[in-house]
């Protein structure tokens, strides 16, 4: 924590163990006399559970805890996830299994249940006053929003139908709720093989009397469908205004429109992202974080902006060769604080004062770390082979060294942007900490922004025949492969590759399809099988079930395993939550039948995220000394 104006960094918890309990969901309460945080789960994951990474005897438990920030003792409130503190400081609600309990936020009393509404019940937001909590009651199928009173007064269904109704935010004095309606999820199957616009729609209505009214209708347009962006339709309701997200021009934008649902304009005009946004609490303004700038290579960046809620005023607050992410704007409405990177410096918080970064925390990063060992990477592009630009950072080692191997790196998700510094989330900040130790190894490393992933509109965003529906992505990765081979002091006989999640995938299809290309590869938790039946009981088969089955199966690495003849060392932790170990488990299976030897490098009880830090070392390591051992021997 760090106290203005002097903003120095104390420790203020004393967690000493490389135990894999990560800590989420830090709040302030109102009076800030408290913290209150989360310990343990994988909130990267699908399953969010507690997890075990350090193989404890004792399973770890994911709890909900109070801090009181004056003697710092910690209060444990109970088993729970994604904790909110009541506007008056003295209650905090917290979900667990699906049901909403609260306790005392000095952990006078346990935990109990503040009401029971059948479903998964979360997306809670107390009202202005304090006085009622509205929340998402999630029914499978169908979803509703509700208004919790007190113990003697009923749930308040809030125009209850057969659709998904997400994302409640209340009105400034409390009297009306607006909120998100998608369809509902019926039995009829659709063809897997042709896009459909997904409509949504926005709705108001008052709490008083339950009546409301559509006010936003989605353009009914692949573009206009329900953004797939961070944070959804980031539905909020400002100052006379209701803000929402949407991608219906080909970028991800704000908006906003009257409450009435009059007067829509666009906040951020132009061929850029806007992600991470937050609104004031005067609700008059928003941060967020763009790829755009007073430079073109900014297109690889981060930077933090902030536009009113009622007009296109969008104002740069922080340029240069840095990396900015996560703004979040303080009580005065003014000062705005942000993550903050470099190509050489890791994350730091840092506040934002007249067009300059004033770091938090600067001393915790270690008196030895090499940050003057780190190299500057380079915005390069180049072309598929079917025309389409594609963009990469090249790390170049700092000593020019003729016939020298290269890597290809490929970034998972695949939604996500490498960028020309230390990516903001933390699994790719690991990566990019790979990447720079291959370079100082010797190796020239181009990190490649496939197609799927952010930063360059809709259309590089959601290419058509992409992942199980024809791998065209996997064009991109192979032209990243050309292209080193191309450059000069390149060996291009030793070109690896190396990636994790989707880059596990795509680097698995590389080595599958174009041995001759890379002769040397690690398949960190790669899907190698993306065949899956697309028969559900109580269905009818999808019209094109066969044909998509068929293509599913040829854009699967294990299809080309007769071709696949480059070493290989495969990676994987088998409490992964997002990719199944058994996708590395039958590729293994398949090797041993074929006699192909490879290598293997796998983690008990970690997940997909190493959430013990020396795991992430580990995978790191291995990779390099792999990769060093197949491309630098003689």
């Amino acid at each position: 924590m760090a106290d203005a104006p002097g903003y120095e960094a104390r420790k203020m918890t004393a967690y000493s163990e490389d135990d894999g309990q990560e800590l989420t969901s830090l709040s302030f309460s109102a009076d800030g006399n408290w913290i209150v945080f989360v310990r343990g789960g994988d909130h990267g994951g699908r399953d969010g559970g507690p997890v075990n990474a350090s193989s404890a005897p004792v399973a770890p438990k994911m709890l909900v805890f109070a801090l009181n920030i004056q003697d710092k003792s910690i209060k444990a409130l109970g088993e729970g996830d994604h904790p909110l503190i009541s506007p008056d400081s003295k209650t905090v609600i917290f979900e667990n299994a699906g049901q909403i309990k609260c306790a005392p936020i000095e952990g006078a009393t346990a935990a109990k249940n503040l009401f029971y509404a059948k479903g998964t019940n979360s997306s809670y937001k107390w009202s202005p006053d304090g006085k009622k909590l509205v929340f998402v009651c999630n029914r499978s199928d169908h979803s509703y929003i509700g208004i919790y009173t007190d113990q003697k007064t009923p749930i308040q269904w809030l125009m209850p139908s057969f659709s998904r109704d997400i994302m409640p935010s209340w009105s400034p004095d409390g009297s009306e709720i607006t909120f998100v309606r998608l369809p509902g999820v019926g039995s009829e199957t659709d063809a897997v093989l042709i896009r459909k616009h997904q409509p949504w729609a926005i709705w108001k209505v008052k709490v008083t009397d339950g009546k409301g009214k559509q006010i936003y209708k989605a353009p009914e347009t692949i573009m206009g469908s329900y953004p797939q962006m961070e944070g959804g339709a980031n539905l909020m309701w400002a100052n006379n205004r209701i803000v929402f997200t949407s991608y219906q021009d080909g970028w991800p934008h704000l908006y906003s429109i009257n409450p009435d649902g009059t007067d829509q304009k666009i906040l951020t005009p132009g061929n850029f992202t806007t992600e991470n946004i937050k609104l004031s609490d005067d609700r008059k303004t928003l941060v967020f974080a763009s790829n755009t700038g007073e430079n073109k290579d900014d297109l690889d960046r981060r930077h933090i902006y902030r536009v009113s809620v009622d007009q296109a005023d969008m104002k740069l607050l922080i340029a240069g060769n840095g990396i900015e992410a996560y703004p979040v704007i303080a009580g005065d409405n003014k000062t705005v604080f942000c993550l903050s990177a470099t190509a050489q410096r890791p994350l730091l918080p840092a506040r934002i004062n007249q067009g300059k970064l004033a770091l938090i925390g600067a001393d915790l990063i270690p008196k030895d770390f090499p940050l003057t060992a780190m190299i500057t990477p380079s915005h390069v592009s180049f072309k598929a082979a079917d025309g389409k630009r594609i963009y990469g950072q090249l790390f170049l080692p700092k000593q020019v060294m003729k016939n020298h191997p290269a890597i290809v790196y490929v970034h998972g998700g695949p939604q996500r942007q490498m960028l020309l510094g230390w990516n903001p989330m933390d699994y790719y900040s690991i990566d990019y900490a790979l990447n720079q130790y291959l370079v100082n190894l010797g190796f020239t490393v181009l990190s490649v922004n496939y197609r799927l992933g952010l930063g360059y509109g809709y259309d590089f965003h959601k290419p058509l025949n992409a992942g199980a529906q024809g791998a065209s992505e996997y064009q991109d990765i192979k032209a990243a492969g050309e292209w080193l081979a191309k450059q000069p002091n390149v060996n291009s006989e030793k070109i690896g590759i190396y990636g994790g999640s989707y880059g596990g995938y795509l680097t698995a299809l590389a080595l599958g399809k174009d041995s001759k290309l890379f002769a040397a590869g690690v398949d960190i938790h790669g899907v190698n099988n993306r065949f899956s039946t697309t028969m559900i009981a109580g269905k009818a088969p999808a019209p094109d079930a066969k044909e998509a089955e068929k293509i599913a199966l040829e854009s699967s690495p294990i299809s080309y395993i007769n071709t696949w003849t480059s070493p290989t060392l495969i990676i994987h932790a088998d409490d992964d939550r997002n990719v199944a170990f058994s996708q590395s488990v039958d590729l293994a299976k398949r090797f041993e039948d074929k006699k192909f030897e490879f290598e293997s490098l796998v983690i008990p009880d970690d997940t997909h995220h190493w959430m013990k830090f020396s795991n992430g070392v580990k995978v790191s390591e291995t990779t390099a000394e792999f990769l060093k051992l197949q491309l630098m021997k003689n």
